[in-house]
């Protein structure tokens, strides 16, 4: 069996909102090319586990190390900039600025054969090539996601993290953007940590799950298999 890194490996950290103790004691990785998700209820920290990653939260103990760096301490600028894509709920388009400046402002060269660039994304997304011109804050919902994962890609990152990708889209967006994200990340050997309400998103695109209780609590580790015969699983962990 092929050995991988672990792009992504938490141990033990605590993370706070002022006097809030919202993370515990949560430890987990992620290794390369591993498509990996976070599931549980609302408000038990699985955002406050990306932000805690990105350094917008950083935790005040516990070992953060991406590709074997630790970055507990980190800026988010400079997080990011040794290859963590963040696409956050919000997506963060910048308004005022063109399709095509909100990817080139996060373009950055690739080391691999095949690298992300402006024409590679606008390959793959081909509603956005048709509007490379337009401000990006007046796109739809579904087109600012697609805008907000090209943007991701384009930074050809280690790992791209992603925060409920399919939050407020139609059934219909949500197929399509599980499709992108099956095609461009996964087929593309892409590293992916993604946290999605949407535990049906999740099985498709993830292999392999963290069942998040309160305070950030890992209370089972499944995979896509395992959850799809007992059904049961989700049900007692998401109530859904």
């Amino acid at each position: 069996m092929e050995k991988r890194n672990k792009i992504l490996n938490i141990e033990d950290i605590h993370t706070y909102y002022g006097v809030s103790h919202v993370i515990q004691g949560l430890s987990m990785y992620v290794e390369q090319r591993e498509a990996v998700s976070i599931l549980g209820r609302n408000g038990v920290g699985k955002t406050t586990t990306l932000r805690s990653i990105m350094g917008l939260t950083p935790p005040r103990s516990g070992s953060i190390q991406i590709d074997g760096i630790e970055t507990t301490r980190f800026q988010p600028h400079k997080i990011s900039k040794i290859g963590v894509a963040y696409v956050p709920a919000e997506r963060h388009i910048f308004p005022g600025l063109s399709v095509k400046e909100n990817l080139i402002l996060a373009a950055r060269p690739g080391n691999g054969k095949d690298p992300w660039t402006f024409e590679k994304v606008c390959d793959h997304f081909p509603g956005l090539a048709d509007r490379t011109l337009q401000d990006g804050a007046t796109l739809s919902g579904g087109e600012q996601q697609m805008l907000a994962i090209g943007r991701a890609l384009i930074s050809n990152p280690k790992i791209i993290i992603m925060d409920e990708p399919s939050q407020g889209l139609s059934p219909l967006l949500v197929q399509m953007i599980t499709d992108v994200v099956l095609k461009v990340c996964t087929e593309s050997g892409i590293t992916m940590l993604i946290v999605e309400q949407n535990y049906r998103m999740a099985l498709k695109v993830a292999s392999r799950h963290y069942l998040m209780g309160t305070k950030g609590e890992i209370v089972k580790v499944a995979s896509t298999q395992e959850l799809m015969d007992n059904p049961e699983i989700i049900q007692s962990h998401l109530s859904v």
